[in-house]
């Protein structure tokens, strides 16, 4: 997230934040992609961890980065923490360990999504390269330790930090070491929002295993194709997870509201100042009762920061985030928005989607969440293979796009964007196991040659 929402109007009525939800309801015509993705960098000389300061630091990039785009600093006291398209949309952002995230404007086409992806990595490999700078597509980094990651100076992921421990084990490597893509996508009305996320829930672990790309940890293979989904499994289990709930009858918004209510909360930021109250109610913030901050109110502001700590495998806030892949590169980048625009943007593709996945049990959708990091196409639910389930979901996505006839200046359609996937299930080889078998030969049991060859 680029920076945190400013909006103090005080929250009056629970009715109020359903709203908040509601008022992302948009007429198809005007449906957009956001496509977000982050970065590992890396001094190319030594595969070392970039710090924030010095003359060749992550400061420096972004100075470089707001020269070569003219985009507005975001500022955090003296510290530049990301930069902003106010004209476009899109933004710039740190998260904790350094990690690069382009969080894309809202684009009608997926050609369109290309091309921003492209002239991202150019900008960054133009200022990176003078700084020794380079860039990893991998889901998680593969050879520092955590004490060896370094730290961005911004007042949330200091409280963070301090709390991630007390809630599970591996948050910290979450917040500091992995790389996600991400796709933001529209819904038109309650009924809509609710099939949507329901599908996308479901078939988010299908998700994660066609990306699979986070094989390695401290030097070595950690045992998981999707080490940084694994890792989410032992995050936060209060605000992530694949959220039963929502397939319950009589779910929609104020159902989602009130889960979100409930989860704790991390920081309530007034002025520049953030109060550390993790732990602490939102609830009680709302009745004037936060025993940190004594007759505070909730605003609006407070509302939108408190959702974006939420971290289920599908996030509802004025739109649904696809939050349940590794990154990869260019292609992988642009084929995770390509497989949810197939699937949620075509009205019989979504219908045959929920085909798919309405028989499954809560039972069901939780094993196989837990079984994919592991065995990624390999793994099954209903008597079905992972890998057969993603050859359906990709042939309905496919004549989704068809349907969706967005065109680029060649006459190609946006099913053009499948391809690197499409390849990917039918071998029945991950990006994972391809690196995996690299390790093992070429690579002579070392992940170095990540930093030449897992690049953008």
């Amino acid at each position: 997230m680029a920076r945190d929402v400013s909006d103090t109007t005080p929250i009056g009525a629970r009715s109020e934040l359903v709203e908040w939800i509601a008022s992302g309801e948009k007429p198809r015509d005007t449906w957009r992609l956001g496509t977000e993705h982050e970065k590992v960098p890396f001094y190319k000389a030594d595969a070392s961890p970039v710090p924030y300061d010095g003359g060749r630091g992550i400061r420096a990039l972004l100075e470089g980065l707001r020269e070569r785009t003219g985009w507005e600093p975001i500022m955090e006291g003296n510290h530049p923490i990301g930069l902003a398209d106010e004209e476009g949309g899109g933004a710039i952002s740190l998260e904790p360990g350094g990690q690069f995230e382009l969080s894309g404007a809202p684009l009608r086409t997926l050609h369109e999504t290309a091309q921003e992806t492209a002239r991202h990595i150019a900008d960054v490999k133009a200022v990176g390269e003078p700084l020794g700078i380079g860039f990893l597509t991998l889901g998680m980094s593969p050879l520092w330790t955590r004490a060896e990651t370094p730290v961005m100076p911004k007042a949330r992921y200091r409280i963070m930090t301090n709390y991630m421990p007390k809630v599970g084990s591996l948050g910290l490597d979450m917040m500091y070491r992995t790389s996600t893509v991400q796709v933001n996508m529209d819904y038109a009305s309650e009924a809509d929002m609710v099939k949507k996320l329901r599908v996308s829930l479901a078939l988010q672990p299908i998700a994660t295993a066609i990306f699979a790309n986070s094989p390695f940890t401290d030097g070595k293979p950690n045992g998981y194709l999707s080490m940084r989904s694994q890792i989410w499994r032992d995050t936060d289990p209060h605000r992530t997870g694949m959220m039963a709930f929502a397939f319950e009858d009589g779910f929609g918004y104020e159902r989602y509201v009130d889960w979100a209510l409930d989860v704790p909360m991390y920081f309530v930021k007034r002025g520049e100042t953030y109060h550390d109250v993790a732990g602490a109610s939102f609830r009680d913030l709302f009745a004037g009762k936060l025993a940190q901050l004594p007759g505070e109110r909730a605003t609006r502001s407070d509302w939108a920061n408190h959702v974006s700590t939420l971290f289920p495998e599908v996030r509802l806030k004025r739109y649904l985030e696809m939050r349940g892949a590794d990154v990869g590169g260019p292609e992988h980048i642009v084929a995770l928005s390509a497989f949810w625009a197939g699937l949620l943007y075509d009205e019989a593709a979504l219908d045959g989607a929920w085909d798919l996945v309405k028989g499954w049990s809560a039972e069901e959708r939780e094993r196989l969440r837990a079984d994919v990091p592991k065995l990624a196409l390999k793994a099954g639910i209903a008597g079905r293979t992972v890998q057969d389930i993603a050859r359906d979901a990709l042939a309905l996505a496919r004549a989704g796009l068809q349907r969706r006839a967005c065109r680029d200046a060649s006459g190609h359609d946006e099913t053009r964007h499948l391809a690197y996937v499409e390849e990917i299930v039918e071998s029945g080889r991950t990006q994972a196991e391809r690196l995996l078998a690299q390790y093992h030969g070429a690579w002579n049991g070392s992940v170095k040659p990540a930093f030449t060859e897992c690049v953008f």
